[in-house]
């Protein structure tokens, strides 16, 4: 008998398909061992010793691997082909050879495959190796770092910063770029420009086609964005050139090709995932998993797509072969590429030998598998088949006309800027999405010629506003950690998560807020850890973590430079009085604590400290043990505090909620969203109670329960919105086709369908998708139900 474990329960369902019953396929259910979140896990004095343990979840899934792996003569190890993958299937040897499953006689190997089908399987089975060290002594060191730099940097944010969570390595970078941008908006200044535009049509046309064009030289002189500054400027010059006769003096024409982007790559898949369909990180992550790891096709189960963990943009020659092929079958010759595209992978530090993500079939067209698919794993796969023919095909044709406008004087020169696309080429399958609009113009322009005379049909002085720098999308703020090359492929949708999970972001419109909570973590990180919030050190730390990867470092040695340092400074800050540190804070958050009276002006008024209460007193920042909030400096006279936290104002506190506190007001109804404390525990309510006898009650007030797993002082406007939005339908069973309801009740939240309900206990409720509640409700059933009697 041969024994192959795979991490998953689904990819082991799948390869069961393809092996004969020579076979046992098993699963390790991901990682069977652990650093425990315990001090001592990692012992830097006894060269980085790590003590694993067994995951809460592994008992039951070790101890059917040992069991078949005693009768086993061949056990292949085939976990996913990454370094997470290679530890994991480490740490399964490791388990086996300490309960002595592994027999003198059985040969044990890792095998590695980029996607589930029958021909890679067996290709990998007909090419076994050991198991590579290299990458798992890299896996070994980012989880030593995660763990050092997590139990050693919290217990001082906790000491220094009272109400922050955890810190971590690669998260505190991410979370200094998004208060960082913050803190670019909070500062900018608004500007007002104006601009003259012009609506003209030919003279020596029956019908007039118009176009309209702007004003780029005024008087002989080049105008810049911000020439025009204001409606006088601006009037005066649409005076001096609204009643004057214009024609063209000059067109320009030219030619251009637009080529198609790379294959996906795991940064690029999840930007254009959160682009074109609205995914987050993590959901891209998990639809992928589940098309990668396997679909039921019909009878036969099949991995639709290559591994989804991967920087790399090349594709094999037969994967190109094939997708020419198809080119030519659905859109013809002339859409096909002249030759292979082959794409140059643009990071220094590609991690190992990976395919681009693309369909293990190309011939399998969405169409022909949509019955088979739910709805976001059918957009996820038309999305990765349409980028994966598109970078085959020929490139697009456009034509691009400018035309300069002036009349007699040359009093003002204005320009026009059309295009046209010739020849389609992959545009006919996919165009990238843009995290932001540019100006690429898409107009097209009537057909002029040199010296035609121009009727002007209007022309207008039209204001504008300098924007701040947008604040950071998933898409962009990754694609920015990946520019800065932090974070691997592996790592993307996690950053994202636990910035979330820690109250230190909130997402509003899809876009990264900072909670005060995450600037004050990263002001603090900024002063006192400057070198471990650096952009270019976190590079540095991943570039050596590829270098042990690629055997060029040794692991141990890379762990000793990081810690002989950063041990050091930890313990130096701890001893840095609190206070110093919370006024260091308060000047270098200056601007955001206490801004200017007209920030989005260049009349900006001096930002006040005074104290509205007492009018005597000066506000500084306090640490309170809910977090940061300014206090009045004649405390105890004065009380006067205002939490930072909330949209409420002078009668905001630092203290935990008593009665109800203001979460915020909903937009479009205009009620409010409050935080209560009743007598059965913290509720939230839209809408206000009736405070007056006779006064008519609103008819629309809603309450929802809080969840045990929330506590009072981290909840946003985000999670208030999202849980006052319960009940609501996940989707339908796909056994009974009836709607799965996630809702909140008497007993806290809960699963329902079909009557049954499902209790959810502790769980997150906002990580909750609809696979998972079918597979929470399915596990609920089997334990619900009787066991049959005995005769």
């Amino acid at each position: 008998m041969k024994l192959l474990i795979v991490e998953s329960p689904s990819k082991a369902k799948t390869l069961n398909k393809y092996l004969g019953k020579e076979f046992v396929v098993l699963s390790s259910y991901g990682h069977i061992r652990g650093l425990p979140s315990a001090p001592g896990s990692v012992e830097p004095d006894a060269q980085f010793k790590m003590h694993y343990e067994m995951t809460d979840k592994s008992g039951e899934h070790v101890k059917r691997i040992v069991e078949q792996a005693k009768k086993a003569e061949m056990i292949y190890l085939a976990t996913d082909p990454d370094r997470e993958g290679e530890a994991i299937s480490w740490h399964i040897s490791e388990i086996l050879r300490m309960k002595k499953a592994i027999q003198p006689s059985t040969t044990v190997k890792r095998i590695v495959f980029h996607e589930v089908t029958k021909k890679a399987i067996l290709e990998a089975l007909s090419h076994p190796k050991d198991i590579d060290m290299d990458l798992v002594h890299a896996q070994q060191a980012r989880q030593a770092l995660d763990y050092l730099v997590g139990f050693t940097l919290s217990p001082v944010l906790w000491r220094k910063l009272p109400g922050s969570k955890s810190a971590g390595r690669v998260q505190s970078v991410a979370l200094r770029l998004i208060s960082e941008r913050e803190d670019e908006i909070d500062k900018f200044q608004i500007q007002e420009y104006w601009s003259i535009d012009a609506l003209f049509a030919s003279t020596e046309k029956d019908v007039q086609e118009h176009f309209s064009a702007s004003l780029t030289h005024y008087k002989g002189q080049k105008l810049e964005k911000l020439s025009i500054g204001g409606s006088i400027q601006a009037e005066s010059m649409l005076k001096d050139l609204e009643h004057n006769q214009y024609s063209v003096i000059d067109i320009q024409e030219k030619e251009t090709a637009r080529h198609p982007s790379p294959p996906f790559t795991t940064s690029t898949l999840i930007q254009e995932a959160a682009r074109k369909l609205g995914f987050s990180a993590k959901h891209t992550s998990r639809v992928a998993q589940k098309l990668y790891e396997g679909i039921a096709i019909g009878t036969e189960v099949k991995g639709l797509i290559t591994y989804m963990r991967t920087d790399s943009v090349n594709l094999a020659k037969e994967a190109i072969d094939s997708i020419r092929r198809e080119i030519i079958s659905l859109y013809g010759n002339e859409r096909c590429a002249p030759s292979p595209r082959v794409y140059q992978t643009k990071s220094k530090n590609a991690q190992e030998a990976h395919e681009a993500i693309r369909p293990t079939d190309i011939a399998l067209k969405p169409t022909s598998i949509q019955s088979y698919l739910d709805a976001d794993q059918y957009k996820l796969y038309e999305l990765i088949w349409k980028r994966t023919i598109a970078c085959q095909m020929s490139s697009a044709k456009v034509n691009i006309t400018t035309i300069l406008i002036s009349d007699q004087n040359n009093t003002g020169t204005f320009k026009a800027t059309g295009s046209v696309v010739i020849f389609d080429g992959f545009y006919k399958v996919y165009q990238e999405g843009k995290d932001e609009a540019d100006d690429e113009v898409k107009d097209r322009l009537p057909v002029l010629h040199k010296y035609e005379a121009l009727n002007t049909l209007s022309m207008k002085a039209n204001q504008h506003m300098t924007q701040p720098p947008p604040r950071y999308t998933e898409a962009s703020l990754i694609k920015k950690l990946e520019e800065l090359d932090i974070g691997r492929p592996s790592t993307y949708s996690s950053i994202i998560s636990i910035l979330q999970s820690r109250n230190y972001v909130a997402l509003e419109k899809k876009r990264f807020i900072p909670e005060v909570r995450g600037r004050i973590v990263t002001a603090f990180l900024t002063l006192y850890f400057t070198k471990y919030v650096e952009y270019h050190f976190t590079a540095n730390l991943e570039e050596s973590l590829d270098n042990v990867a690629n055997g060029q470092k040794d692991w141990r040695a890379l762990l000793e430079d990081f810690w002989s340092d950063f041990h050091l400074k930890t313990k130096e800050v701890m001893t840095f009085d609190n206070q110093g540190i919370v006024t260091n804070l308060e000047s270098h958050l200056q601007h955001f604590l206490f801004p200017p009276t007209n920030p989005s002006t260049d009349d900006q008024t001096a930002p006040t400290t005074s104290c509205p209460k007492c009018k005597t007193g000066r506000l500084h920042l306090k640490m309170g043990k809910f977090g940061a909030f300014l206090g009045c400096d004649n405390y105890p006279t004065c009380t006067y505090a205002k939490n930072l936290d909330t949209t409420n104002t002078d009668n905001a506190t630092s203290e935990s909620v008593k009665e109800s506190k203001l979460i915020c007001v909903e937009e479009k109804s205009g009620k409010q969203i409050l935080l209560k404390n009743g007598p059965y525990g913290y509720y939230l309510q839209f809408g206000e109670d009736a405070t007056k006898k006779g006064t008519k009650k609103d008819s629309l007030v809603r309450r929802v329960s809080l969840p045990k797993f929330l506590k009072p002082e981290d909840v946003t406007t985000d999670i208030a919105k999202s849980l006052l939005e319960l009940p609501k339908i996940l989707g339908k069973d796909s056994v009974t086709g009836q709607n799965i309801v996630l809702g909140i009740g008497k007993f806290g939240p809960y699963l329902e369908c079909n009557k049954q309900y499902t209790s959810l206990r502790q769980m997150n409720i906002f990580e909750i998708d609809l696979n998972q509640a079918i597979s929470l409700i399915a596990e609920s059933a089997k334990k619900k139900k009787p066991a049959k009697k005995s005769k």
